[in-house]
């Protein structure tokens, strides 16, 4: 993915809320399901990580991108940006 898709996508997500929020119970299968669900409805989301401390946030990140097959985009603070193109056979 180029910078410029990145710039992109990131301006797309800027009026975005998160719509998921991982707790301190770190990477559950029930985030898991619910990041790949509203990935594939949206296919760019905002996510909450609630953890304190950076280095768990970025794992935490990490696994949730390589569970989902997601892209993350960006990160600032305790807010990852995904996106994850769309199925074709996927209604829009």
């Amino acid at each position: 993915m180029t910078t410029r898709e990145r710039a992109h996508l990131r301006g797309r997500a800027h009026a975005l809320e998160p719509v998921v929020h991982a707790g301190s119970f770190g990477v559950t299968d029930a985030v898991v399901a619910e990041v790949d669900r509203a990935l594939t409805a949206h296919e760019l989301i905002k996510v909450k990580v609630g953890v304190d401390d950076r280095a768990e946030r970025v794992a935490i990140g990490g696994e949730i991108c390589a569970r989902t097959g997601a892209t993350a985009i960006h990160r600032v603070g305790k807010v990852l940006i995904l996106w994850r193109p769309r199925p074709e056979n996927s209604p829009s």
